[in-house]
């Protein structure tokens, strides 16, 4: 498994952070993904199944600006 750290901007909820979290879990080869508010990112973990690029469309589909 491999752990990535995304910076994600614009998350200001419990919302923004459950539509996050959705949408990366739903993507194959991602086994988690925990979102912190106060610090802007996101910590996937997941298999090299799985593109950085995917998981930032991913989050950048649910109207979010990620700096990978």
């Amino acid at each position: 498994m491999n752990e990535t750290t995304l910076k994600v901007e614009g998350m200001t909820c419990n919302h923004c952070k459950a539509a996050v979290e959705g949408a990366l879990t739903e993507l194959e080869g991602v086994e988690s993904a925990i979102v912190s508010l106060q610090d802007h990112r996101v910590d996937v973990i997941h298999t090299d199944k799985i593109s950085i690029q995917k998981m930032v469309e991913a989050i950048e589909e649910q109207g979010y600006d990620v700096n990978a």
